[in-house]
C-alpha cells in the first residue's frame, strides 16, 4: 500500500486517497541474481552430464531455467493490478486497473456507505464496500492482515468524514 501526496488541484478535501498494490518479496534486481545463479547452477551441471556423456540430460537443466522464469514473469505481471480508494467530500471512487490495463470505476455515496470486513478464519478475510444494495470487493490481493489494517484506515477516514459533515 501506497499513498500518493494530497490533491491540491481540488477544492474539496480528501480524507483518504490510498492505492493498493500486490506486494512482491522478490524486487526486480533480486530476480536477476536468482535467474544468473539458477542459469549458471544449471550450465555446471549440464556440463558434467555432457563430459560423461549424457548430453540429452542438458536440455532438462534449460526447461528447468526456462520454466522458473516464466513462473516468475507469469507473478511479475500479476503485480501490475492496483486500486485507487479515494474519499473525498463528495463520494469514495474506487478505481481498479487489471494486469492488461483496463479502468474500472465505482462511485459510492459516503453517508451511506458501509465497511464490511468478513472473517472466515485468522487468516482468510474479505473486505466490502456496501451501498444501497450494491457491494464491491477491494484489495482482494492483499494478505488477511494488510486487508485488516486497510479496512481500519477506511473505518476511520469515514468517521472523519461524518465528523466533519456533522460540524458543517
Amino acid at each position: 500500500m501506497s499513498e500518493p501526496a494530497p490533491d491540491t488541484a481540488s477544492a474539496s478535501t480528501v480524507y483518504l486517497d490510498a492505492v493498493l498494490r500486490p506486494h512482491r518479496s522478490l524486487p526486480p534486481a533480486g530476480f536477476v541474481i536468482v535467474m544468473a545463479l539458477l542459469g549458471g547452477v544449471s550450465f555446471v551441471a549440464g556440463m558434467v552430464f555432457v563430459l560423461n556423456g549424457a548430453w540429452p540430460v542438458t536440455g532438462f537443466f534449460g526447461l528447468d531455467v526456462l520454466l522458473v522464469y516464466v513462473a516468475f514473469r507469469i507473478n511479475y505481471r500479476s503485480a501490475r493490478r492496483s486500486e485507487r480508494v479515494r474519499l473525498a467530500d463528495e463520494a469514495l471512487t474506487v478505481e481498479r486497473i487489471s494486469v492488461r490495463g483496463e479502468r474500472k470505476h465505482w462511485r459510492f455515496e459516503p453517508f451511506w456507505l458501509r465497511v464490511q470486513l468478513e472473517e472466515q478464519d485468522e487468516h482468510s478475510n474479505r473486505l466490502l464496500l456496501t451501498s444501497h444494495g450494491r457491494s464491491l470487493t477491494i484489495a482482494s490481493f492483499l494478505g488477511a492482515e494488510e486487508r485488516r489494517q486497510f479496512a481500519q484506515r477506511l473505518k476511520d477516514a469515514l468517521a472523519r468524514w461524518r465528523a466533519a459533515l456533522v460540524a458543517n
